[in-house]
């Protein structure tokens, strides 16, 4: 397996709102303005990377782009990107215009997640956007449709053929959207739940980010079946021939126990994976991992998957507020990433 050493280490926001007296975030205001809020705490404290998640027609965050690109034009340094975006959801063309110009304004540090996305909060809602399988194809199909389209947009080449009497004058040829950035193009991740789908992802010269859960259970560890897909993904990489090094990265419930908030708030977490049903098919789901930092430290070094991964995101409870979670993620560069050789 491939040692990837030090690791780029972020944190994963799912963007929670809610009216409860004990959330500190109350309101979609609230939460975009400690998004941006949390980026720059987190590149002050030498973290990597700023992901966010994207859930429609739920109290969590849903519109990605004027957030990443808030979150470039205030930070420097950090990636920028989601974990994942629903592609059923999207426009791929006018998503290629929004990509492009959040990754411009943070000139090159955008890291776009996409996939066909997980259950949601209504049935079907990516039809209420306008989009609908054609007859024979599932939803699935619908979002590496939109996906291909996408891809092959971000490549650069003109296709439009151009108006003879333009507004505007016209550069030779055929025209694509607008703005377009290069580069982004190899930094589309694929949210891939599945052993198969990330054998599909490296096919498609897409980095893999490994899901939260996996659509399949074996019988084994979590963090084997994950670290398995990861190696097929590298293994099909390899196959297709593919010019430049891929990426992979894997999300972890990871929480140092280093104060009495901690042990309040997490204390007695860490547990087993869990089991459940996803779409019908049985599912397998990391686990929780909450313990003193030297007890950590020890966990972590038998998570396959996070040691195969070059990233590390870290999800966070973001209703508990912006120092909160900077604490959260500061305590594993501080406490744990240097003694696993992270940092």
């Amino acid at each position: 397996m491939l040692d990837v050493g030090m690791k780029n280490i972020g944190f994963l926001s799912f963007g929670h709102w809610s009216d409860s007296p004990h959330s500190a975030t109350r309101s979609a205001s609230d939460v975009l303005h400690q998004s941006i809020e949390l980026a720059e705490a987190v590149e002050d404290l030498g973290g990597d990377g700023a992901y966010y998640r994207v859930h429609h027609f739920a109290q969590q965050l849903a519109s990605p782009f004027p957030l990443l690109a808030a979150v470039g034009a205030r930070t420097s340094r950090i990636e920028i990107g989601t974990g994942v975006i629903d592609m059923r959801y999207e426009n791929p063309l006018y998503m290629a215009e929004t990509a492009g110009a959040a990754d411009l304004i943070s000139d090159g540090r955008l890291q776009l997640g996409i996939s066909r996305g997980s259950p949601e909060q209504v049935i079907d809602g990516y039809r209420y956007f306008g989009y609908v399988p054609s007859e024979g194809q599932s939803d699935a199909d619908l979002a590496r449709q939109h996906t291909q389209v996408l891809l092959h947009v971000l490549e650069g080449e003109g296709f439009a053929e151009p108006n003879p009497r333009p507004m505007f004058p016209n550069p030779p040829g055929l025209l694509r959207p607008e703005p377009h950035s290069p580069g982004l193009r190899d930094r589309i991740w694929w949210g891939a739940g599945s052993r198969a789908t990330a054998e599909w992802t490296a096919q498609q010269g897409m980095n893999l980010m490994s899901s939260t859960l996996l659509t399949e259970d074996t019988g084994v560890p979590f963090h084997e079946l994950q670290a398995e897909q990861i190696q097929r993904f590298r293994d099909a990489w390899k196959e297709a021939g593919h010019d430049r090094e891929p990426r992979v990265s894997v999300s972890r419930s990871i929480f140092a126990l280093v104060d009495d908030r901690d042990r309040a708030y997490f204390g007695g977490s860490g547990g087993d994976d869990q089991v459940g049903y996803i779409d019908g098919g049985r599912a397998r789901f990391g686990k929780t991992y909450a313990a003193e930092p030297d007890q950590l430290v020890e966990q972590l070094r038998e998570d396959s998957a996070v040691e195969a991964a070059d990233t590390l995101l870290l999800t966070v409870p973001n209703q508990l507020g912006v120092e909160y979670n900077a604490h959260v993620v500061e305590s594993i560069l501080k406490h744990v990433a240097p003694e696993l050789g992270w940092r």
